[in-house]
């Protein structure tokens, strides 16, 4: 693996050399099938496949619950921009008991059954590897896919050549693509909390949630976690914290959520926190 630059470093250096240097790691692949979230991540490696290895290069979407129809959106619309072949798989994960019960472990389970699923694929699909699009950064979080992708032989090409989130950001500025500033979305069932079991009802009950918040205050990066009872904590940036002030905005918001079967609505006074759930992480047994 490469060592990884910093933000200040990578802004002075040439970033079609950076982006040469990843195409040219895919290159050593004869065919790639790309996990394919439509994030910022997924897109570049999917960019640089596409320009390493042309129509040997397909992105896949696991389609479950977990995803949120706008996102699923993005990703057909990502895929088409970039000029890759999108394929759509339906996934089973919430079948399996060990997934529903939301330890700290679920997330392996979920991509188990997507690599599972893709790696039966292969031939049918003409491709000869998978790859993700897990970056440095990811190396230092709470991440067990990444155990499931070490199961399945995924390569993870930002990280062999050591590009974190800013630099794969700015490789996306380069390409010129549409989700280079897209702020992270994970699945839903990540905004369940740990013990409580993920359902279909309540992950679509997060959606309706955030897509309100969309709506009614228009914030772009927020996360509407579920807690125990039902209770709706919601995560904005401090600086649009005073908003839900607003008389109007407060029960708009409050009156849709309690609709949507929320029992209490919170405002959590500490704002918006990527993985905040993973900060009171506990070993479940």
């Amino acid at each position: 693996m490469r060592s990884g630059l910093t933000p200040s470093e990578f802004s002075v250096t040439d970033v079609s050399g950076s982006a040469e240097r990843l195409i040219a790691c895919l290159r050593k692949l004869s065919s790639v099938a790309v996990a394919w979230s439509g994030g910022v991540d997924s897109a570049v490696v999917a960019k640089a496949a596409v320009l390493a290895l042309g129509d040997r290069a397909i992105a896949v979407t696991a389609l479950s619950p977990s995803l949120a129809e706008s996102e699923r959106r993005t990703a057909q619309s990502e895929a088409r921009a970039i000029g890759i072949r999108h394929v759509e798989i339906y996934t089973s994960e919430f079948e399996r008991e060990e997934y529903r019960r939301n330890f700290g472990d679920r997330c392996f389970f979920c991509k188990d059954t997507l690599y599972a699923l893709m790696a039966a694929r292969m031939e049918d699909l003409q491709v000869q590897c998978l790859v993700n699009g897990a970056n440095v950064d990811d190396l230092g979080d709470h991440r067990p896919g990444m155990q499931a992708a070490e199961q399945y032989n995924v390569r993870n090409p930002l990280i062999e050549e050591g590009f974190n989130k800013a630099m794969v950001r700015e490789l996306a500025r380069y390409w010129k693509l549409s989700v280079a500033d897209k702020p992270a979305s994970p699945c839903l069932s990540s905004r369940i909390a740990y013990g409580i079991e993920v359902t279909e009802e309540r992950v679509r009950r997060v959606e309706l949630a955030e897509a309100c918040l969309r709506e009614v205050i228009g914030v772009q990066e927020f996360r509407v976690r579920y807690e125990a009872d039902d209770l709706a904590r919601i995560e904005v940036p401090l600086t649009e914290l005073s908003r839900f002030v607003d008389q109007a905005v407060r029960e708009a918001v409050v009156k849709q959520f309690l609709d949507l079967g929320f029992r209490n609505v919170t405002l959590d006074l500490q704002g918006f926190r990527s993985g905040s759930h993973n900060a009171a992480l506990v070993e479940l047994t």
